[in-house]
């Protein structure tokens, strides 16, 4: 999970004891980086500067780099990331 995904998680509504369950599962955080900036910014522009996905286009960048699916409960916030190559898994 990115960094960026992990404190959007934290804003819950979450509670203290499921964001220490969560940590146990969830351990390894990929760090946000200047590539993935450039990136995101990139994705962002591509898809059209929607409001609000600015945060989405960071996670998708995170994620694209590390080679990892996206993980979620909003497929079509992520649909728009398939065509630079991400995977997206629904939970």
């Amino acid at each position: 999970m990115s960094t960026i995904a992990w404190c959007e998680f934290l804003c819950g509504p979450i509670g203290e004891h499921e964001a220490e369950f969560a940590s146990t599962i969830l351990s390894e955080r990929v760090s946000f980086l200047e590539a993935d900036a450039s990136l995101a910014a990139r994705l962002f522009n591509e898809s059209g500067h929607r409001r609000g996905s600015l945060t989405d286009c960071m996670i998708a960048a995170a994620a694209l780099r590390s080679g990892a699916a996206l993980a979620t409960a909003n497929p079509s916030d992520f649909a728009r990331f398939e065509m630079a190559g991400a995977t997206i898994v629904t939970t």
